[in-house]
């Protein structure tokens, strides 16, 4: 009979499925007690925790100091509406603005650069690319975050987007599987249902996956329904059928799966934030992302705890996703070793090497535009 594992053990297999954010721009007692205590995989800032480049490297390197494992210092990064370093760097131009330019030169360059800022403000891995497709029914809800609705196309964009942040040393993710083109509400509200056949999805939404699974460092699973291929209501995040049957076995992925932030309104229509986190691991997903409330944070980690303790199946399927994060963080060298404190000679070069961009991305698209 094997050995019942320490209930220490199974509680820092537990940290290494959470990826968590929080409140403030500095530690304090109850953010070093809390990360002491979980252990987590990661952890993501967003604009609310970002004042200045100096504070946003030590706020990521004294909650590095609270955990014994290297972190993912994680950020949702993709220029144009969806930028947390305009108060630092200036504005990143968006991904549809920089695909409008038709030049691959500068698809890299806009990864490397926001790669770059990452880096230097002390971030290894970046959600981003998007490879949703521009489709109508989604329009006003992605805007100018969708680069084309076509597949190849939005291919073409995120192979040299994930080039530019490999070589500034940042993991990236594509999101949102298994496609939000078609969603006409907002998943931080709403729980979209995506009426599309399985043929369809596989040509269209599902192509960026399957064509760069060998590429992608993570995939993020979004917070849709889709009917026709699940036959029920649940979010794609918390679905067995599309992240292990679809994404890890009939496409072949095998990089980590990450939910996408389970106190969003899509998920939470679906199930309440501790349920969410238990059958995202369940259906296959390797990190939990949640991002604001210490709560939501506190309530899952103590039920993916009870659910593991009393469940020898679910115990497996959090001892195989713990190795494997486990594993990635152990030959990513984007987490081996640290860049030294921002100067702030090094952050007016950010700032002027994203002002560059935006200079050449709007020059590209007039030339774009007179041809």
């Amino acid at each position: 009979m094997p050995r019942r594992k320490k209930p220490s053990d199974l509680h820092r297999s537990i940290g290494q499925l959470l990826i968590i954010g929080f409140d403030g721009t500095e530690m304090s007692p109850g953010l070093a007690a809390l990360l002491t205590r979980l252990q987590p995989a990661g952890v993501i800032l967003f604009a609310r925790n970002i004042t200045s480049g100096e504070q946003t490297y030590k706020l990521l390197k004294d909650c590095q100091t609270c955990v014994s494992r290297p972190l993912f210092t994680a950020v949702d990064m993709e220029g144009g509406q969806v930028d947390r370093f305009r108060n630092i760097t200036g504005r990143s131009p968006s991904a549809s603005d920089v695909f409008a330019t038709g030049d691959r030169r500068l698809f890299r360059k806009h990864g490397r650069v926001i790669g770059e800022s990452c880096r230097t403000l002390g971030f290894n891995t970046d959600f981003a690319p998007i490879v949703d497709l521009a489709l109508e029914p989604s329009k006003t809800v992605m805007s100018s975050r969708a680069v084309s609705a076509d597949p190849k196309q939005a291919v073409l964009y995120a192979r040299e987007f994930l080039k530019g942040l490999r070589a500034a040393k940042v993991i990236g993710s594509a999101k949102h599987f298994p496609g939000l083109g078609e969603a006409n509400l907002d998943t931080h509200q709403e729980l979209p249902s995506i009426n599309k056949s399985w043929k369809k999805l596989w040509a269209e939404d599902l192509y960026p996956y399957r064509t760069l699974r060998r590429e992608l460092p993570m995939v993020l699973i979004g917070h849709a329904n889709y009917p026709a291929i699940t036959h029920d209501q649940s979010p794609a995040s918390l679905s067995k059928k599309w992240i292990t049957d679809i994404l890890r076995k009939k496409i072949g992925y095998r990089g980590l799966v990450v939910s996408d932030d389970l106190e969003m309104g899509g998920v939470l229509k679906a199930a309440p934030i501790e349920q969410a986190a238990v059958e995202h691991i369940r259906a296959g997903g390797d990190l939990c992302l949640i991002c604001h409330i210490e709560e939501y944070v506190t309530r899952s980690y103590a039920a993916l705890i009870r659910e593991a303790e009393s469940n020898r199946k679910f115990a497996q399927r959090v001892t195989e996703s713990a190795a494997r994060v486990l594993a990635f963080k152990k030959k990513s060298p984007e987490l081996k070793r640290r860049p030294p404190a921002p100067t702030p000679a090094k952050l007016e070069k950010l700032s002027r090497q994203v002002w560059e961009l935006s200079e050449q991305v709007s020059l590209a698209k007039l030339g774009t535009a007179a041809s």
